[in-house]
């Protein structure tokens, strides 16, 4: 009898059903880590705005603003006003969020929320110390 050199069918579909899955396993670990890149992303955004607020704003004006842009802190990159998905703070679908409280007529508030919609964590929340 003669010996035959070569895969067989069987062996080639088993190798091929392996490679299909590495492959799936790859992609579904790269979109989990570009999610967590962009929940990082929307931290390093929350914090900055934080801080401008609370280390240049607030000791500047002794308030806080109604709303805020790159207009009023003008002290952080106006890039980090944009969500990772191209929104910016205050338009409908952004994944940031500015919420002041106990404002008067003169749109001067004492307290305020930032939030950041995170894809793979909880929502992100910095409060106001003043």
């Amino acid at each position: 009898m003669r010996e035959k050199k070569g895969f067989t069918l069987i062996e080639i579909t088993i190798v091929g059903a392996f490679a299909a899955l590495l492959v799936v396993l790859f992609f579904i670990q790269k979109a989990n880590v570009d999610a967590m890149n962009r929940d990082d992303d929307r931290k390093t955004a929350i914090n900055a705005m934080y801080y401008a607020l609370e280390e240049y704003y607030y000791p500047k004006y002794g308030y806080y603003p109604s709303e805020i842009s790159e207009e009023v802190l003008p002290v952080i990159d106006p890039q980090l006003f944009t969500d990772p998905f191209g929104t910016n703070i205050g338009i409908d679908g952004s994944t940031y969020y500015y919420e002041p409280a106990n404002c008067n007529s003169e749109n001067q508030c004492k307290e305020y929320i930032l939030r950041a919609q995170l894809e793979k964590e909880s929502t992100y929340i910095k409060k106001g110390k003043k």
